[in-house]
């Protein structure tokens, strides 16, 4: 977790819907979130990403992974569970923003210590709202690991 404030959040965003992706970039961006937002479209990818094999030697860590759980081939609970396993990711704080309405999402979700789950809002306000939360979640992280 970085301690500078003018630092941008290093964000992880798991979507493969293309107007999702385009509208939480448009989210972040309103409200003026300083971050950086690496987008994977599939748990595989992300995985890599985060392991940081093959293209993504380089890449950041995430400070914070946004995650859907209906992703092709590799899924959102599958991802969940590989970095809560991993003791080099499950640090990271992850948010499930899933339009899953299933009880069983939830409950397996919290079972790997999911940190945040939220329901994918309709619109934009609400997209808003979540960001804010984001965003209020993070330095509240980020207080608790400074001290």
């Amino acid at each position: 977790m970085r301690n500078d404030p003018a630092v941008p959040i290093e964000i992880l965003l798991v979507e493969d819907d293309p107007g999702d992706v385009l509208i939480t970039r448009e989210a972040f961006a309103d409200h003026k979130v300083r971050n950086r937002l690496t987008v994977c479209s599939d748990g595989a990818e992300a995985l890599r990403l985060l392991r940081r094999e093959g293209r993504y030697a380089a890449a950041a860590r995430p400070d914070i992974i946004l995650l859907d759980l209906n992703l092709p081939g590799v899924d959102g609970r599958t991802v969940l569970a590989e970095v809560r396993a991993d003791p080099d990711l499950s640090r990271i704080p992850v948010v499930v923003l899933t339009a899953s309405s299933a009880e069983e999402d939830y409950l397996r979700s919290h079972e790997l210590m999911v940190d945040t789950y939220i329901a994918k809002p309709v619109d934009f306000a609400g997209l808003m709202h979540v960001v804010r939360r984001i965003e209020a979640f993070h330095i509240s992280v980020r207080r608790v690991a400074t001290g």
